[in-house]
């Protein structure tokens, strides 16, 4: 829509003149105080305040400039313009997986409020919490084809946990706080909330207020469903465990590595719950979810019962574990899985995580259970693997090389990356060490292309001071490089690392593995380096394997700024991967 457009046909309120004796310094200021009504939209954004809400991603438009207004008459919430409604979206969500509590987008209606859906659905289907706000047309012309108007409430409800439409104002308190308390029940997710604009210059009734907040609540499984699980696990010989992002979510790392250890058997995660357990310890098998028969698999294969803790099928095809439904499960998370053919529970656990470790680790203390599981060459091939490149000089960089310079390059344990999807994302999620929660973020549940370059931003503001670091292909980062601008003007401290090949790589991967062969998947780009600096970033381009870990590592502690690395990689390390897998022999 065209800037101007979004005036032309907004009735501005008329205002008296002042009085002729008044000073013409404060008058206006003070005339406009007076003469406010408060409205819908000063209601809502006051329920958005009550809900804990300090930031905001999104993009005006017409009909939400009440809104607009509306925040900042009140002056609590800062909001950041983005310079698209999907980048808006993925800050949210990013936001909303790193505090727990949702993050808030906003857009205007018809092509603004469609261009949320990939980041809203993307938060749905990796159980984050966010909460996507919506403008739309007045309700006078709902019923009929009507400039810009699309059905949003059909649009969203498929993409999210609940979505609705305002159109009755004294319901703004209890429709603000049924969004959020949706988004954080017990299978958090998207919900959406749509104001129509007439609805929102209404005045809100005077005696309408926001909604005290519950309180938190935690519930724990009763003692006969412990001693049901402690009963099943010592019936097993061969057990391991299975944790997925929910681990993080509750907040139960700990409690996950104390069953791990009092069990003593191996612990493997999914890219979305890398980091949940540390890779330090010795009971840490690494990531499932790889698109062949990976390492980790070979564990699997000898298991009989699986533990999932957190974890959702929409992490991964479990038919990758358990490909003859021959093993028991017992599912711990704080909601009951969906029906799969290769995911029959023998036992389901819904609530507290944290709790439900807790109670599991002192029932199984009790009845002295413990095995001896492990896998000590699973460890041996991945160490190997990480460091069969580290010193490798060759140019392009072989895909190892990175991922060894980045970690080394990363000052602290707890500094954040954030991987997009690509042939990066299963070179990074195999092989990078991570060691805490949230340091290693990776969206395998819609496995969304572009979301980390604005998700960085989020990172970045959510932890001022501290470096966030983006791992992306050219073909991600060129999807959403106008979100550089917004990170230079809201000053956040990221570091865009791009992996260069210009091709969509992991699409040609799959094209090879499929019949030998690759088309339509290769591409031209534009001078990373030169396109970042024009938005006011610093490039760097890597023109030999011994200039990207110093680069990077200055990158990362220059303290200011944003910078991007331009990276050529050697992808024809895949299809070697592919063989050598195929050629690993356990039964040796």
């Amino acid at each position: 829509m065209c800037p101007s457009a979004q005036w032309c046909c907004y009735t501005f309120p008329t205002v008296n003149a002042p009085d002729a004796t008044a000073s013409p310094a404060t008058e206006p200021q003070e005339q406009s105080k007076k003469t406010h009504i408060r409205t819908v939209a000063d209601l809502f954004v006051e329920c958005l305040v009550n809900e804990g809400v300090e930031t905001m991603y999104g993009i005006p438009g017409e009909e939400n400039i009440p809104l607009m207004e509306a925040i900042e008459r009140d002056g609590r919430i800062r909001f950041v313009l983005t310079r698209h409604e999907q980048g808006a979206g993925f800050m949210a969500a990013t936001q909303g997986h790193l505090t727990g509590k949702p993050g808030v987008c906003l857009a205007t209606l018809g092509p603004g409020a469609l261009n949320l859906t990939l980041p809203v659905a993307q938060a749905n289907a990796s159980t984050t919490p966010l909460v996507a706000i919506c403008a739309q047309g007045n309700v006078t012309r709902l019923y009929k084809e009507s400039h810009q108007i699309v059905d949003l409430v059909s649009v969203f409800r498929p993409l999210t946990q609940w979505t609705s439409m305002v159109m009755e104002p004294a319901s703004v308190p209890e429709m603000v706080r049924k969004a959020f308390s949706i988004a954080q029940r017990n299978r958090p997710g998207a919900t959406c909330l749509i104001l129509p604009e007439d609805v929102a210059e209404m005045p809100a009734p005077e005696d309408a207020h926001p909604l005290p907040l519950p309180n938190p609540m935690s519930f724990a499984p009763t003692p006969d469903t412990i001693e049901r699980a402690v009963s099943i696990i010592r019936g097993a010989k061969h057990p391991i465990i299975l944790a997925g992002n929910g681990v993080a979510r509750g907040h139960a790392e700990n409690r996950l590595l104390a069953l791990a250890e009092q069990l003593n058997v191996p612990v493997a995660t999914t890219f979305e719950g890398k980091g949940v357990i540390s890779d330090r310890i010795p009971l840490a098998l690494g990531v499932v979810g790889f698109m062949r028969h990976d390492y980790e698999n070979f564990a699997f294969d000898e298991a009989d019962l699986i533990i999932a803790v957190g974890f959702s099928i929409q992490q991964f095809d479990p038919k990758k574990i358990n490909p003859n439904d021959d093993k028991t499960i017992i599912h711990i998370n704080t909601f009951i899985e969906d029906t799969d053919a290769h995911y029959s529970t023998a036992l389901n656990i819904m609530g507290s995580i944290d709790a439900t470790l807790s109670a599991l680790v002192d029932a199984l203390k009790r009845h002295h259970v413990t095995f001896g599981v492990s896998h000590p060459k699973i460890h041996e091939l991945l160490t190997d693997e990480y460091e069969s490149y580290a010193q490798d000089d060759s140019f392009p960089l072989k895909p190892q090389r990175i991922v060894a310079d980045t970690r080394r390059a990363m000052e602290t344990d707890t500094d954040i990356a954030l991987v997009d999807t690509g042939a990066l994302k299963m070179w990074m999620a195999r092989l990078y060490p991570t060691y805490y929660s949230n340091t290693c973020v990776i969206d395998n549940s819609l496995s969304t292309m572009a979301w980390t370059l604005p998700g960085a931003v989020a990172a970045s503001l959510e932890n001022p001071g501290r470096p966030v670091l983006a791992v992306m292909g050219d073909g991600s980062f060129m999807m959403n490089v106008q979100e550089i601008e917004t990170a230079v003007r809201v000053g956040a401290r990221i570091v865009i690392l791009v992996w260069v090949d210009e091709a969509y790589g992991l699409i040609k991967w799959k094209m090879d593995l499929h019949d030998g062969s690759h088309e339509y998947v290769d591409f031209n780009n534009p001078d990373v380096v030169a396109l970042g600096m024009s938005f006011g970033a610093k490039g760097h381009l890597i023109e030999s394997a011994d200039e990207l870990y110093p680069t990077l590592r200055s990158a990362l502690r220059s303290g200011s700024g944003i910078d991007i690395i331009a990276c050529p990689v050697d992808y024809s390390e895949n299809m070697k991967l592919i063989d050598k897998l195929g050629e690993v022999d356990f039964s040796a």
